[in-house]
C-alpha cells in the first residue's frame, strides 16, 4: 500500500511539472509582453537613438541609430570626425566608408545587406516572427553562466541561426550567440544584452557588448538617449547619388 501511494505521489509531481512547463507560443507571448506589448510595440513608428560605441582599444565614438517603419534603418558612427554610414532602405542596404578613401555610397555586400535587412526590423522575431520568415524552436530551460533561462533557437528567413536566452523571471533577452559568415568567413559570436530601461512604455536595452565567442576583448555599445515617433524623413534612409565628378581643368582656366 505504501508502495503504491509513493508512485500515486511521484505520478503526481511529474504530472503537475508537465502541466507547469511553458510552451514555446507561450514563451514567446511572455517576452512580448515583458517588453511592453504588441499594441504598444506596434504604436513606435520611429526610433532615434544616440549613444557611444566602446573599442577594445579604448577609443568611444559617437553614434546614432535611426529606424522607421516599415524596415528603414540608418546607423552613423563618427570616427575622429569621419561618418560611417550605413542603412537599409526597405530593399537596398548601402553604406558610405570614407576610411577606404571613398565618400560615395556604395551598396553593401550581400551577407552585410542581410544582417542590415535583419537589425532593421525593430520588433524583432518574437513579434509576428512567422509572418517574416522566421523559424523558433524551442530548445529548452538552461542553466547560462548562473541564469535559469529558455534557450529559443531562431532561424532567420536567409537561413542564419541565433540562439536567444531569455531569463526565466522577467522573459527578457539577455544573451544571444550565433555565426555569422563576414567578408567570407564563418564566425561565432556572442552578445550580452542588459541595462534595460522604460521609454515610453517599452523595456529597452541600453547595453550590448559583442565579441567573438571564445575572446577576452568585444565592442560594446551603450544608449545615451533613446525618443520615440520622431519625425524622421525618408530621404534619410535613401541612397544619395554620387557627387559629380569635377570637370578637368582647362588651360585658359590655370
Amino acid at each position: 500500500m505504501f508502495r503504491k501511494t509513493v508512485l500515486f505521489a511521484l505520478a503526481l509531481t511529474m504530472l503537475s511539472g508537465l502541466a507547469s512547463a511553458m510552451t514555446l507560443d507561450e514563451i514567446v507571448a511572455k517576452a512580448v509582453e515583458a517588453r511592453g506589448g504588441r499594441d504598444a510595440l506596434l504604436a513606435v513608428k520611429t526610433v532615434k537613438i544616440t549613444g557611444k560605441v566602446h573599442m577594445p582599444n579604448g577609443m568611444e565614438a559617437p553614434l546614432v541609430w535611426e529606424w522607421k517603419r516599415p524596415n528603414k534603418l540608418r546607423s552613423e558612427v563618427t570616427i575622429q570626425g569621419m561618418k560611417l554610414v550605413q542603412a537599409f532602405d526597405g530593399t537596398t542596404a548601402w553604406m558610405i566608408m570614407p576610411f577606404r578613401g571613398n565618400t560615395d555610397p556604395q551598396e553593401m555586400p550581400k551577407e552585410q545587406a542581410q544582417r542590415m535587412e535583419e537589425q532593421a526590423d525593430f520588433d524583432g522575431p518574437f513579434l509576428d516572427g512567422a509572418t517574416k520568415g522566421y523559424k523558433l524552436e524551442l530548445i529548452g530551460k538552461v542553466d547560462e553562466e548562473g541564469t535559469e533561462a529558455y534557450k529559443i533557437k531562431v532561424t532567420n528567413k536567409f537561413g542564419d541561426v541565433t540562439y536567444y536566452y531569455l531569463d526565466t523571471d522577467y522573459f527578457l533577452p539577455f544573451k544571444e550567440e550565433g555565426k555569422r559568415t563576414i567578408r567570407g568567413q564563418e564566425i561565432e559570436f556572442e552578445s550580452s544584452i542588459g541595462d534595460y530601461k522604460k521609454v515610453g512604455g517599452l523595456l529597452i536595452p541600453f547595453s550590448t557588448e559583442s565579441k567573438a565567442k571564445g575572446s577576452q576583448q568585444g565592442q560594446s555599445v551603450t544608449f545615451d538617449k533613446v525618443v520615440l515617433n520622431v519625425n524622421l524623413d525618408d530621404s534619410l534612409f535613401a541612397k544619395p547619388a554620387p557627387k559629380p565628378t569635377p570637370a578637368p581643368a582647362t588651360a585658359e582656366g590655370k
